[in-house]
């Protein structure tokens, strides 16, 4: 498959959104959320240091499951704008003594998901630098936990500080591959390749830090068994999560009500039924014994 062999710079292979949504920079009282609902059994709190996706137009954007949450779109079109929280990394050093203690207390433990809206590394990173200044933040006082959820290649731009990160806490990077397609019909291209995110994806490992491929929500693969050896090989684990069970209503209601269900049967009949996601664990679990994870236990680190 070429788009897996391709070994092009990461970078070059932003494919949308060609112009930049418009930004605004928002002030907040503080930016770590104490985890409800799915996220509870996965982290004691959620970190956003953006709201609205520059992504949001993309492949990875027709069916994101944020659109239906209506406090984060306040009645916005996804996709269509980004709000920098520009104080993030100041609000974290302002709150996460108390935050820390209360989540030791309630929780066991205090773990950071960074992060569970938007990504934390929108195109608008680049030049806004705030998911930076946060893991700046971080490195001056750490979670117990953190776990940085991104479907962009430019994760890898912040090697030496994960890094360092990840001398002071337990940290895992997932980098989201929903499959080895990088298009389906009638639908916009990806953010970034397929290639452009496995090649991310081996950096993180080959520099040391645990890292996780996330197939959520499940795409059809093209070529099942050659795409889970590929992501042995650059994962330290996988993860799967249909949209079942997935978008937050136990039958997929959200997703069936986007673009992505009628482009995943024309490609792979029956791929938007659970039964689907259970093969393609059967092969994942194949490639990589000991090392998949299913949607939530998958999500709070639970492998098998």
């Amino acid at each position: 498959m070429a788009a897996l062999r391709a070994r092009q710079p990461a970078h070059s292979l932003i494919a949308v959104p060609r112009v930049l949504e418009p930004l605004t920079q928002v002030q907040v009282r503080n930016i770590l959320t104490r985890t409800t609902g799915y996220l509870e059994g996965v982290t004691s709190h959620s970190l956003q240091p953006y709201r609205g996706c520059g992504y949001g137009r993309s492949l990875c954007g027709v069916a994101c499951y944020v659109q239906h949450h209506g406090l984060l779109t306040r009645g916005a079109v996804w996709g269509h704008f980004v709000e920098a929280r520009s104080n993030a990394a100041g609000s974290y050093r302002e709150n996460v003594a108390r935050e820390r203690r209360w989540a030791r207390r309630a929780r066991g433990e205090f773990s950071i998901f960074l992060s569970s809206a938007t990504d934390p590394f929108v195109p608008q990173e680049r030049r806004q630098g705030i998911t930076r200044a946060v893991l700046d933040a971080m490195l001056d006082e750490p979670p117990d936990a953190l776990l940085v959820q991104t479907h962009a290649p430019d994760v890898a731009r912040e090697l030496p500080r994960l890094r360092a990160l990840a001398q002071r806490c337990r940290l895992r990077v997932q980098l989201s591959i929903e499959s080895d397609r990088d298009r389906l019909p009638g639908l916009p291209p990806p953010a970034a390749t397929v290639a452009a995110r496995i090649d991310a994806a081996r950096r993180l490992r080959d520099a040391g830090l645990f890292t996780v491929v996330t197939l959520a929500p499940l795409h059809p693969i093209a070529e099942p068994q050659a795409f889970f050896a590929r992501l042995s090989e650059c994962a330290d684990a996988v993860v799967i999560d249909h949209f079942i069970e997935g978008d937050g209503t136990p039958d997929g209601a959200r997703t069936r009500r986007t673009a992505l269900p009628a482009a995943m049967e024309r490609v792979h009949p029956g791929s938007t039924q659970l039964a689907y996601r259970d093969a393609m664990v059967a092969l994942a679990r194949a490639a990589l014994p000991g090392r998949v994870g299913v949607g939530r236990d998958g999500f709070a680190g639970r492998y098998a």
